[in-house]
């Protein structure tokens, strides 16, 4: 078996399989010896930002010399991407090697794509022996395949609408299904969060006698500065006030999310009597490794592919253009997922883009272009259309000036199609 054979046989064995439930993935784990509970490491929660926060706290911990392991969801590109150490990809052999190891089990439980992977890293981990492991939270929290993650530290960036056949149709409900990951004793760290939530949260915490730090009272973040090259801002907690970090991430959002890196960094490394160097954190946050974030691909002009792919994230990144480029013309090209708030998200785009190139991208779940047309057109967008997103990105290169924003977003998989273009090696 090959990689292209594995992935091949993964997907068409196992992608139907998804079920919200932890029975199946805990008599996975009990099979290979609960690796699950014998790493150390933090869990991160959250609608939107877990995945940079992930990649931050990665950073952090690599530049303190810590082995790193860290797992996300969804890949944009590479599915080994799912896997990394240190920073790199799981080798394709190690893949295919513990795929092997554990078919029998996978089968014997009928895992899914998502347990399966996530089963594998945590026996990876453990396997490479990391001194941190970093697991991202694939849906809501508390039947999440990564729920059995004996972490130090839980973190939680934000929570708003999403998949709420899933998770609920309030945020109260969703901020009880996301604090499903808190185990009892733990450090929790929340971000920029309701009321509502946080009430939700703290009463689950006082339960289990975890403690809370929470955003704007236990740790703060100030003094933010949008530029071409990054975002910039003050960290202060009870303890230090750290003035003028950086992040190579574009956008206020990853000032928050940063905090919360931050301050669920500083929390692991005071429980395990470790020293933190002020110069490493400077230098980590500089060089985050984590595409598809406002990321850019170009200048002359500007082209940015940003993962926004609900209500929330558009608001966010509409709001970072403004403030970045408000004396730009915008050319936004879009494509999202059928299962969204469409009529909010292409309103909010709507409301700054001069021109709009609607697209469809190859995911299941992808709104057709007419369905978004409509919305388009009840707000007056100057709009046109293509049939998938990489035709949508030429399309408005060719239309763009110089110092104009091309921005491609709307969803992952949107922003993946790209990417991959790009790693195929065609030039955009």
């Amino acid at each position: 078996m090959n990689y292209k054979e594995l992935l091949e046989y993964i997907y068409e064995r196992h992608s139907g399989n998804v079920k919200l439930g932890l029975d199946r993935m805990l008599n996975i784990l009990k099979s290979m010896d609960e690796p699950n509970q014998k790493l150390n490491g933090i869990h991160v929660a959250g609608t939107n930002g877990k995945g940079s926060t992930c990649a931050m706290l990665e950073s952090l911990c690599m530049a303190h010399g810590h082995k790193t392991g860290l797992n996300t969801s969804p890949h944009l590109v590479d599915y080994r991407e799912r896997i990394r150490i240190n920073g790199k990809n799981i080798l394709a052999d190690d893949l295919i090697r513990m795929y092997l190891k554990w078919e029998d089990v996978f089968r014997e439980y009928e895992a899914s794509f998502f347990e399966i992977t996530t089963a594998m890293a945590f026996y990876y981990f453990w396997e490479q022996q990391v001194d941190t492991a970093i697991f991202e939270v694939g849906l809501g929290g508390r039947l999440d395949g990564t729920n059995p993650f004996a972490a130090s530290v839980a973190a939680i960036t934000s929570i708003s609408f999403d998949h709420v056949k899933s998770l609920g149709n309030t945020i109260k409900k969703i901020a009880w299904e996301k604090a499903g990951i808190i185990k009892p004793g733990q450090d929790v760290v929340l971000g920029d969060i309701s009321e509502e939530a946080y009430e939700v949260i703290s009463g689950i915490c006082q339960h289990r006698e975890a403690k809370i730090s929470r955003f704007g009272k236990d740790y703060k973040i100030e003094n933010i500065e949008l530029k071409e090259d990054g975002t910039f801002f003050d960290y202060s907690d009870e303890n230090v006030t750290w003035k003028g970090l950086g992040v190579n991430l574009i956008g206020e959002h990853q000032a928050f999310n940063a905090g919360v890196a931050i301050r669920a960094f500083i929390k692991m490394m005071h429980k395990r009597n470790e020293d933190i160097d002020l110069y490493k954190v400077k230098s980590a946050l500089n060089s985050i490794q984590w595409q598809g974030r406002m990321q850019v691909l170009q200048k002359e002009p500007i082209v940015l592919l940003d993962g926004a792919h609900n209500e929330e994230g558009i608001g966010i990144l509409v709001k970072n253009l403004r403030k970045i480029y408000s004396d730009r013309k915008i050319i936004f090209v879009l494509a999202i997922l059928r299962d969204k708030n469409l009529e909010k998200m292409i309103k909010d785009v709507c409301s700054i883009a001069d021109k709009l190139i609607i697209s469809k991208n190859k995911s299941n779940r992808a709104a057709e272009v007419a369905e978004q047309v409509e919305f388009a057109e009840k707000y007056e967008a100057d709009y046109e259309t293509t049939s998938d997103v990489v035709s949508g990105l030429k399309r408005a290169l060719s239309i763009a000036d110089k110092d104009d924003i091309v921005i491609v977003s709307g969803s992952l998989y949107t922003i993946s199609e790209i990417l991959a273009e790009i790693t195929s090696g065609e030039h955009l």
